[in-house]
C-alpha cells in the first residue's frame, strides 16, 4: 500500500524530477486537464474533490517515508493546479497563464497558504497549494471579468 501512496504522491515519479519537481508536478496536471478534461466545471470540480482526498492521503502516507513536506510529493502541485483552472474557458493561453502565476504564487506562499504548511500530514502539504490554486483562479477570473484578458 505504501508504493502505491508513494506512486500517486509523487504523481507517478515527477517528484523524483532533479530540477524544479513541484513545477513538474503542475506541469503533468496541466496536460493531463489540457488532453483528458473536456470543458465541464462539474467533471473537474469532481476531479479536484477526489485528487484532493487522494492528495491528503498519499501525501501523508508518503510523508512517512521522504520526511515533512518533502519536494518529491507533489500531487499537492496538481490539486493546486486543477483548482486555477476551474471555471476558466479551456483556452491555452489561459491555462498558460494560470500555470505561471500559480508556480509563482505556490514558490511565495502568500498568507495564509504559509501557515497552511503547519498542519500535520497530507493536510499541511495540501492546503498550501489549494489556497494557492484558489489564489490565482481569483486572478484569472478578475483579469477576465475586467477584459484585460480577450477571451
Amino acid at each position: 500500500m505504501q508504493r502505491f501512496q508513494i506512486l500517486l504522491a509523487t504523481l507517478f515519479f515527477t517528484g523524483y524530477t532533479p530540477v524544479a519537481p513541484g513545477s513538474c508536478g503542475s506541469l503533468l496536471a496541466f496536460i493531463l486537464v489540457w488532453f483528458f478534461v473536456p470543458q465541464n466545471f462539474y467533471l473537474l470540480g469532481g476531479i479536484i474533490l477526489l485528487v484532493f482526498f487522494v492528495s491528503l492521503w498519499s501525501a501523508t502516507g508518503a510523508e512517512k517515508v521522504f520526511g515533512k513536506d518533502n519536494r518529491k510529493i507533489v500531487i499537492d502541485e496538481g490539486c493546486g493546479m486543477l483548482v486555477s483552472f476551474l471555471f476558466l474557458p479551456k483556452r491555452f493561453f489561459l491555462y498558460i497563464l494560470a500555470f505561471v502565476i500559480f508556480r509563482g504564487l505556490d514558490i511565495i506562499k502568500p498568507p495564509p497558504a504559509r501557515d497552511c504548511e503547519k498542519l500535520e500530514g497530507g493536510l499541511g502539504i495540501t492546503l498550501d497549494d489549494v489556497v494557492a490554486g484558489i489564489y490565482t483562479n481569483l486572478i484569472m477570473q478578475v483579469l477576465i471579468i475586467l477584459k484585460v484578458l480577450k477571451i
